[in-house]
């Protein structure tokens, strides 16, 4: 019997027209990307495990993919290993696959520093894997499509990253709301709260009150050993409303015997200021309960969420200032943000928001009338491809109304006509297939006539 073929869950196939869509969404970003001066590079898919360990906090360390070593992978396990996870997957996986962007660069960096001119601005469309469950708007295998800075602290750069989003979610017609922060400010309030050493877990913690709701962080961060005069501290800021200036002037407040929190408010004022000064689209919002649980970042942080469809963030990121520092490279600050292909994808498909031009892929599909007729309309296929018309030649001589059908079923908008009647004329019939009008054409006329039409119909 055979297999029933299956694809991992959390894995998506994706037909012509839905990778035509990716690829809208692909270069529309990457088009961004480059008139603010990005670079583009690539990195493996595959990390040293020691490369990827420890980056992400106890929780990203768990949804991580680790490759098994070929051969006897599990030699070298001793019982003391079988208690610790992680002590065990790095004797029996030396590789896994990449969680983010984020690291893989920074280990990039490092390798090629003297190579590089800092400050050094790169952008990045790759997939990654994460072994999360998959749910709706959550996969193991999505693409994103990052953007960074290193080398530079200027907070003209996180100004720059907020502009890139205005400009690409302009582009593709999405209305969203940038929500932004700062780890300097969590760890003020860590401070308050007497939990300097607790900011991992009440960042991890209330990382996740969009989709728990606040008494549910309240019982995690009391499962994580918070007590209860500490929460009190914190639940006022992260229910505070009013204008960005009311949350800062607040801020201030709360935050005056708190060196390293003070710093994080001047940080968000002053992004503030830059962006009083520009005219953009999107609403951008300082959000105090955003904290972003990866354990890197250290500044500004930023979330974007759609404001016409319930999903989650579409685009993420913010301030690290020394995750080369791992890698021996100290001392070099890095900003970047990251936007997530497969999620914009599915707010585009909701909201219907692909441009029809995306959708064709064929755009003039030449009949098979006969073996003479099949030679000439590869010659003029051959003259209409080289002025950059997408063109087909249907490969066998079947009957008309099936040629017509496998047309329509692809969404080609013209079909060209070369019977014997044509090649004694030296003429084509082309057929538009929405509306059913034809007309016969002198070959000379057809390729200007079909660029007219697909520029202005298309």
């Amino acid at each position: 019997m055979a297999q029933k073929p299956s694809i991992p869950s959390g894995t998506r196939d994706f037909s012509p027209i839905e990778t035509a869509k990716r690829s809208y969404i692909f270069d529309t970003i990457k088009s961004v990307f480059k008139t603010f001066g990005f670079q583009q590079i690539e990195t493996p898919a595959m990390e040293n495990l020691s490369t990827l360990l420890g980056k992400y906090g106890d929780e990203g360390d768990k949804l991580l993919f680790k490759i098994l070593n070929s051969g006897d992978a599990f030699s070298k396990l001793t019982t003391d290993d079988l208690g610790n996870s992680n002590a065990a997957a790095t004797k029996v996986c030396e590789k896994g696959l990449r969680y983010d962007l984020t690291v893989p660069f920074a280990r990039y960096v490092v390798m090629h520093q003297s190579e590089i001119s800092f400050p050094f601005r790169r952008f990045q469309i790759q997939p990654v894997w994460r072994a999360d469950r998959p749910q709706k708007g959550r996969y193991r295998e999505f693409y994103q499509c990052d953007v960074d800075v290193v080398g530079s602290t200027s907070l003209l750069n996180e100004v720059e990253l907020i502009q890139i989003v205005d400009e690409v979610y302009r582009r593709l017609n999405i209305s969203v709301t940038l929500k932004i922060n700062n780890r300097k400010v969590l760890s003020g309030l860590a401070e308050l709260m007497n939990a300097a050493d607790k900011l991992t877990d009440i960042t991890v913690a209330i990382d996740k009150i969009d989709k728990i709701g606040l008494e549910k962080v309240k019982e995690e961060l009391r499962e994580r050993g918070i007590a209860d005069s500490a929460i009190a501290v914190l639940e006022p800021i992260l229910t505070l409303s009013g204008s960005n200036a009311d949350k800062l002037s607040k801020m201030r407040e709360v935050l005056k015997d708190s060196e390293v929190g003070l710093l994080g408010v001047q940080e968000l004022s002053t992004i503030f200021e830059y962006l009083q000064n520009l005219n953009l689209g999107c609403k951008v919002e300082l959000d105090l309960s955003l904290a972003r649980g990866l354990s890197y970042y250290t500044g500004a942080i930023f979330e974007v969420k759609a404001n016409d469809v319930e999903i989650g963030s579409i685009t993420g990121g913010g301030r690290y200032d020394n995750l080369t520092g791992i890698f021996g490279l100290p001392n070099v600050s890095g900003v970047g943000i990251s936007f997530g292909a497969d999620r914009i994808y599915d707010v585009m498909s909701q909201l219907n928001l692909f441009p029809e031009s995306t959708l064709v892929g064929t755009q003039v599909m030449f009949v098979n009338l006969g073996k003479q007729e099949e030679l000439a309309s590869i010659k003029l296929a051959l003259q209409l491809r080289q002025k950059g018309v997408a063109v087909e030649v249907f490969p066998e001589n079947k009957k008309l109304p099936k040629q017509f059908d496998y047309a329509n079923k692809r969404d080609t908008p013209y079909v060209a006509i070369i019977g014997e009647s044509e090649l004694q004329q030296g003429t084509v019939a082309l057929k538009n297939m929405k509306t059913g009008e034809q007309n016969s054409l002198q070959v000379d006329e057809l390729t200007s006539l079909l660029l007219k039409k697909l520029t202005v119909n298309l």
